[in-house]
């Protein structure tokens, strides 16, 4: 799959993710900034009133769930979408026509959640490892070459009194090509403490 013109929000190498505290809210949103702390979209989580409700009853691992990454304009880019799971999840990474660019695969060893990235024919583009409790991720394409990483590494950045909201911040090697896979492998990376939190 090829793009006259790439999303602009995909250009970038940096992704700094700041959680919004909503307390009387069932879905989860993040704000996404770049590295001259400038907003550049937004992570929302759409339920309908059945599933805010399921939430009340049953265990939100099992729910389905959908993410959407939006740029500055609410333009949706690319949204992530599971269904019903009983035990590993299955999500699937759709493009801003609902074409399927990408699969995630989670694998959990203790504490050691394993994000295997595929493409539409289910050709590896990379693998996301990393320790959940330290929050120190690293991202390898199918050749085991560190092409990123994930951590909470902030710096204080935007750091905002009285929260206990999640921040933390993706890296992507300037190298890597500006193509589908890096849209796919940047929106699992930057909705990757959403996908945590809904499969816990």
């Amino acid at each position: 799959m090829s793009f006259s013109i790439f999303p602009a929000f995909f250009e970038s190498n940096d992704y700094f993710i700041d959680e919004k505290v909503n307390l009387l809210k069932f879905e989860n949103a993040y704000r996404v900034y770049n590295k001259e702390n400038v907003q550049t979209g937004n992570i929302v989580q759409r339920l309908t009133a059945g599933q805010k409700f399921l939430r009340l009853l049953l265990n939100k691992a099992m729910l389905p769930f959908i993410l959407e990454v939006r740029d500055m304009q609410d333009q949706k880019l690319v949204s992530i979408k599971r269904g019903w799971t009983f035990w590993m999840s299955k999500i699937v990474i759709l493009d801003a026509t609902d074409s399927v660019i990408g699969t995630i695969k989670q694998k959990f060893k203790l504490f050691k959640p394993t994000f295997r990235i595929t493409d539409s024919s289910d050709n590896e583009m990379a693998v996301i490892t990393g320790d959940w409790k330290a929050w120190n991720f690293q991202i390898q394409d199918a050749s085991g070459n560190q092409i990123g990483s994930i951590n909470k590494k902030w710096a204080g950045i935007l750091k905002e009194a009285f929260t206990t909201a999640d921040k933390y911040y993706v890296s992507i090697v300037p190298e890597y090509a500006e193509d589908v896979k890096k849209i796919a492998i940047v929106a699992c990376a930057i909705t990757i403490d959403m996908v945590l939190k809904e499969s816990k």
